[in-house]
């Protein structure tokens, strides 16, 4: 399976960190959180990454050639303007003809979420997408019924609830991770503009879709495109996780 990482939004969260340099290049525990995920990835046999860049995209491009590209192919699919998740997503299309799945993966997650496991649920369910979730306290969460399929979207703040079709009662509120399995057979079927977010196609896609929720609580995860969050992952992941992710590249 090859894999797509988003690294190509602004990080205006982590300003003044930002201001310099892209998010995906502010470092967590000495190395950049691109790289992080990178090698988390090839942890998992991952060999061929697509990676979408817009702020300072030549840092990150610099950044992967001085690293020789980690032994693996990696390509670059560089945003002129920024086309959010779903945009970028179908701009790296090319990437993935052949294919039958890809991982997504953002550039600002810090996880020890079990990626084979999420992928082995993915194809024994039937997916056509597999989000990784979890209980989470958020402003916006995703619906999921009994059997873990997306059924509809809230807003806290807005105090606005969508469906992907008719309203259901027996509903539960998880968070999106930013980590997702994708059937390419779903490209065809995404929006047409050039711009648009990947969440309300989801739940646009639900209502004749199969949208499967992997539960990831048994998990660490981070979002670290906060900077209190980036000061808080040494209390969270062990020293030897990141030892582990690191000995990858060593074999």
């Amino acid at each position: 399976m090859k894999a797509l990482i988003f690294a190509a939004g602004l990080g205006t969260r982590l300003r003044p960190l930002t201001e310099s340099k892209p998010k995906a290049l502010v470092l967590v525990n000495n190395k950049p959180m691109l790289e992080w995920v990178i090698l988390r990835l090839i942890q998992f046999d991952i060999k061929e990454i697509i990676i979408n860049v817009h702020h300072f995209a030549d840092q990150i491009i610099d950044f992967v050639n001085s690293k020789n590209r980690f032994g693996i192919k990696i390509e670059i699919s560089h945003e002129k303007e920024l086309l959010d998740t779903g945009g970028g997503l179908k701009k790296a299309a090319w990437f993935f003809e052949g294919e039958k799945e890809l991982l997504i993966h953002n550039a600002d997650i810090l996880s020890d979420i079990d990626l084979k496991k999420m992928y082995i649920q993915h194809l024994e369910q039937k997916a056509d997408a597999t989000l990784a979730i979890r209980k989470r306290k958020t402003n916006r969460y995703l619906l999921f019924n009994s059997s873990h399929q997306l059924r509809g979207w809230r807003s806290i703040k807005e105090k606005q609830t969508l469906w992907a079709a008719e309203p259901e009662i027996n509903v539960t509120e998880r968070s999106f991770c930013g980590i997702h399995i994708f059937s390419t057979k779903l490209l065809q079927k995404l929006n047409s503009q050039d711009a648009f977010p990947i969440i309300p196609e989801y739940l646009r896609l639900a209502g004749q879709n199969k949208i499967m929720g992997f539960d990831t609580s048994a998990f660490n995860w981070l979002d670290l495109g906060k900077k209190e969050n980036i000061d808080e992952v040494l209390k969270i992941f062990p020293t030897n996780y990141f030892l582990q992710i690191e000995s990858v590249i060593k074999k």
